[in-house]
């Protein structure tokens, strides 16, 4: 057989906690493009003074379309990455855009959207060494920041529901990391949570949370991840721990590295779900992508496993005419390109599965995967985490 028939095999387990349903878990084109003939929102920059940097300090403030005084509004923190300010939301995230196209469509609540900045030091530029320790420390300094001159300032200035439950707090890399950190240990202050891309200041699990009953408190627990960003294992082990311990949760991968058409895409699905009614049942509805299985060779993204136990392929084989996978039974995979074959099957059983590739009737072993001696000669193996299998930390 041509071996350029066995090349490249992508393999998916769904099941983190979504199925697939793509709707409105993915941002349609155009969602963060200006549309003149809506209404608008409002960004404004406001000073606070910050006692615990003792200095003033700025941040911007989204107001929705039909702001009004006379309302009282839940409010949404927006954390910014290691190498940002108040700004980099605004000028590279496009928040007011994407928020006041969901507005026109009925998909929001009302709220108001804070973007401070995280570097909690009185040169809280992005400038020079941005990893310097002291900028580091920083970023960790904001919790006192936020919770004691940040939103006192917001409460008193603007009018907004002073409950946690009408707090949210969100952020992109090491805002994601800030935002497990801060609504984790803060538990009576926040109510929702949604960490995007979660970079390495992101505390350990047991640290965040060294009692997992805790997080039922929280309406909601949004983690995501581009499958392709290194920063991964940050927000995988948070959301296995979280798995392990039975606590929902969502934990939405997507296709993309870290970047903001990840983080745009994140705001545009984490909003939609605030202030609102929550059923921690429907959270299986999300679609995801999958994590690498641990018998992947060559530091290859594929096969990949998600928590329902539901197996994707993606196989390079440009001049096979039929490909099957043969795993517990033999699946059919449907021609997506010149070179590609796609397919899903049915859930899978948590234990050690020994599977083959079918190229035109001939079965030969997963390129992508580590082989072993199994099915009465060699073959690709795949281990599916079962409920309470350590193997998911």
């Amino acid at each position: 057989m041509n071996r350029s028939i066995i090349l490249t095999v992508t393999f998916m387990l769904s099941g983190v906690l979504f199925s697939a349903q793509t709707s409105d878990k993915q941002a349609p084109q155009g969602f963060d493009v200006e549309n003149p003939t809506i209404s608008h929102g409002k960004i404004d920059t406001v000073q606070y003074v910050s006692k615990t940097v003792g200095t003033t300090r700025k941040a911007l403030i989204y107001t929705a379309p039909g702001f009004k005084k006379g309302n009282k509004y839940p409010v949404l923190y927006l954390l910014h990455g290691i190498g940002g300010d108040e700004k980099e939301w605004f000028n590279q995230g496009k928040p007011n855009v994407i928020l006041d196209n969901l507005y026109a469509q009925g998909k929001l609540q009302p709220m108001i959207v804070v973007l401070p900045n995280g570097r909690a030091m009185k040169n809280d530029r992005a400038t020079g060494n941005i990893m310097a320790p002291d900028k580091v420390e920083a970023f960790t300094t904001f919790e006192k920041d936020l919770l004691n001159d940040l939103i006192p300032f917001v409460e008193k200035k603007y009018p907004v529901k002073k409950d946690r439950e009408s707090r949210a707090l969100a952020g992109l890399s090491m805002g994601g990391g800030q935002t497990q950190n801060f609504a984790f240990g803060n538990i009576d202050k926040f109510a929702w949570l949604g960490a995007f891309s979660s970079a390495p200041n992101t505390k350990e699990p047991d640290k965040l949370l060294p009692n997992p009953q805790d997080a039922l408190k929280l309406k909601l627990i949004f983690i995501s991840c581009g499958d392709a960003d290194g920063l991964m294992p940050f927000s995988k082990r948070t959301s296995d721990y979280l798995k392990k311990n039975k606590i929902p949760h969502i934990f939405y991968i997507e296709p993309g590295g870290h970047d903001f058409k990840v983080w745009k895409n994140d705001l545009y699905i984490f909003s939609q779900l605030l202030f609102k009614p929550v059923n921690k049942s429907q959270f299986s509805n999300f679609t995801v992508l999958g994590t690498p299985e641990a018998t992947n060779i060559r530091n290859t993204q594929y096969p990949k496993i998600l928590p329902d136990g539901r197996v994707m392929f993606k196989i390079k084989a440009p001049e096979a005419q039929k490909v099957q996978i043969d795993l517990e039974k033999k699946d059919a995979l449907k021609k997506e390109s010149d070179s590609f074959w796609i397919g899903t099957t049915d859930p899978q059983s948590g234990s050690f599965h020994y599977y083959s590739l079918l190229i035109d009737g001939v079965a030969v072993a997963d390129p992508s995967s580590e082989t072993f001696y199994g099915m009465g000669r060699y073959a690709s193996g795949i281990d599916i985490p079962f409920e309470g299998d350590d193997f998911m930390l």
